[in-house]
């Protein structure tokens, strides 16, 4: 079955055949996957899905990658939906649920999105694959360009946390630290598209790239019984990831995968306050994104200047969604309450969206029975320096045994372990 029929730009409808592109020639737009819907819909079922392989690729039927095609894998997708009722105690919400993707191969939602690239861009020739990246694209680049066995470029900004840096340097990729922030390395890496006959992920190849983000919400639904839940709150970077989330509510919606009649859940954004464009406009009330610079340790999702901010203004209003911000304590605090509560160490990136969450539900946003599911993106190991200290108020020599997080040192006699824990 042929289901790729072409590329179609989202702004102005001029249609072109399928290719590594990803700006409209007319109006400089970005450029979508056009599928034959009709042709999947005789195809796809609840069934079809469930009798697939434990993995994103069940849903193989919605994404760019034809039949026949070998695809690149690590076994990427089908990360634990959890329950979290302690967190969900916490903050009043009895149905909350975390889409807990630092499970996947490289600790990221990344190997979502690299996997299709990869798997696109090698059945079509390509022996070079590229990225600008912030750590974890770039993390999932060289591990899945090693497990295809081409050539990876990774092009990164030279402050990158260091514990992200030897997660990919392990993969041996050709790695590019630039003096600059991520839009500066971005601006790079399209220069280079130009140059080289390489395959970047997140540009030339972002149409199909960007694809694999929608199989988070396709594994949501699954896990929920094939239903929609009320609210997904997600980070932002470039807001990509958000607009292909509304893509893959209205593909199950289109294709018959849930209910005809289900309501599509608010989608709401999450940034950090020290790189928070779109909720700068949000709060503005305009749909025009302004650059800022990036000054966050949520590096992960620091990107000043993000392409599909304006869509997801537009997406957020029309689901009934909203755009928030946290600040750095609040990053820290959500790490820690999440870790605390349920037993989930996620990146700084995870703090923004758990700290959101908090925020939005301390303020009332919520009755309390509504389903409401937050995207857990990246492991906390990418981020140690954000926590490294410890908690506030512990000490290496002070302070309660239980129900805390402090280190102590004693003789390795229990006489000394009574005197410590005095119970």
């Amino acid at each position: 079955m042929n289901r790729v029929i072409g590329m179609r730009c989202r702004e102005c409808g001029t249609e072109y055949e399928v290719q590594a592109t990803h700006v409209c020639e007319m109006c400089f737009g970005p450029l979508d996957v056009v599928y034959d819907y009709d042709a999947i819909r005789r195809r796809i079922s609840r069934e079809s899905i469930a009798a697939g392989p434990p993995s994103m690729w069940r849903y193989r039927d919605l994404l760019p990658v034809e039949d026949g095609v070998p695809i690149v894998t690590l076994g990427e997708g089908f990360t634990p939906l959890v329950h979290a009722e302690r967190l969900g105690a916490e903050l009043g919400l009895r149905n909350l649920y975390l889409k807990n993707d630092s499970m996947n191969p490289t600790n990221s939602f990344k190997d979502r999105v690299v996997s299709v690239a990869v798997s696109w861009a090698r059945a079509h020739g390509f022996e070079t694959i590229g990225c600008a990246s912030t750590g974890n694209l770039a993390n999932s680049v060289a591990a899945y360009s090693a497990r295809a066995g081409l050539e990876a470029f990774v092009c990164i900004p030279s402050d990158l946390e260091p514990g992200k840096v030897v997660a990919t340097s392990v993969f041996e990729p050709n790695m590019v630290a630039v003096r600059g922030n991520y839009d500066q390395v971005n601006r790079l890496c399209s220069q280079l598209v130009e140059s080289y006959p390489w395959a970047f992920c997140n540009i030339n190849v972002r149409p199909f790239y960007a694809e694999g983000s929608k199989t988070l919400d396709f594994e949501t639904a699954e896990q929920l019984g094939w239903r929609l839940p009320d609210e997904i709150i997600i980070p932002i970077a470039s807001g990509c990831q958000f607009v292909k989330h509304r893509r893959a509510l209205g593909e199950m919606l289109e294709v018959g995968l849930v209910d005809g009649g289900s309501k599509l859940p608010a989608l709401t954004g999450a940034q950090a306050l020290g790189c928070a464009p779109v909720y700068n406009a949000w709060r503005d009330g305009t749909e025009t994104v302004l650059p800022v610079k990036p000054d966050t340790i949520a590096k992960s999702i620091a990107i000043g200047n993000p392409s599909d901010g304006s869509y997801v203004i537009r997406i957020a209003k029309e689901t009934g969604g909203v755009v928030e911000a946290v600040t750095e304590e609040e990053i820290v605090e959500a790490i820690r309450l999440l870790a605390r509560t349920e037993g989930i160490f996620t990146e700084t990136a995870g703090g923004v969206t758990v700290g959101v969450l908090a925020k939005l539900a301390r303020a009332g946003r919520w009755k309390g029975d509504e389903v409401v599911v937050a995207y857990i993106t990246g492991h906390g190991l990418k981020t140690i320096e954000a926590v490294a200290d410890g908690p506030p108020g512990g000490s290496a020599a002070t302070g309660p045994l239980l129900g805390g997080a402090s280190k102590f040192e004693i003789d390795p006699t229990l006489k000394s372990f009574r005197e410590l824990v005095n119970i």
